[in-house]
């Protein structure tokens, strides 16, 4: 067991695979928020140009990708308001619904999800990850793609939010 998040292996309570998929979706959820820490309410919805998607929409997004591979993979159902769905697509709606959130906010929905994901994983097996079901365009796929696709849409849309921090108005 390691308590630095520059290692990957096991941890209590998780399945060795599992641990390890927990290990890098903790890393790469850390990063995501040490990427916004401290910004303003008008920084999280700055919009770069009228296509754009604000800080807040892509941190919105990354909380409800993860809800939606809970319902896919976990049979965890949470409420799909127009804001998590929204969220999800991202573009004209999440322009106009996702704002005037101070950035606890955004943070305290993607902890509270990751807490729901991290409690699922804690009751499942390393086999469960590899269980197949039909998928993109009718491709079989198993969880382990699934939830490696959560945290690699999260690393995208972080590196989106740091660049459109570097952006920002000064």
């Amino acid at each position: 067991m390691t308590s630095s998040p520059y290692i990957i292996g096991d941890l209590q309570g998780y399945t060795p695979q599992i641990a390890r998929l927990v290990g890098m979706m903790t890393y790469a959820r850390q990063t995501t928020i040490d990427a916004v820490q401290g910004l303003t309410i008008d920084q999280l919805d700055h919009l770069h140009d009228e296509k754009s998607n604000s800080i807040g929409a892509l941190l919105a997004h990354i909380a409800a990708v993860e809800t939606a591979y809970q319902a896919i993979t976990l049979a965890v159902r949470d409420e799909h308001s127009q804001y998590w769905r929204a969220a999800t697509d991202l573009g004209e709606e999440a322009r106009r619904i996702i704002r005037a959130r101070p950035l606890e906010r955004y943070v305290d929905d993607l902890t509270r999800v990751r807490s729901v994901t991290l409690a699922e994983f804690a009751k499942r097996n390393d086999q469960w990850l590899y269980e197949q079901t039909p998928f993109w365009r009718g491709q079989p796929a198993n969880n382990y793609f699934k939830w490696f696709h959560v945290f690699e849409d999260e690393l995208s849309h972080r590196g989106q939010i740091r660049l459109l921090v570097k952006r920002l108005p000064r």
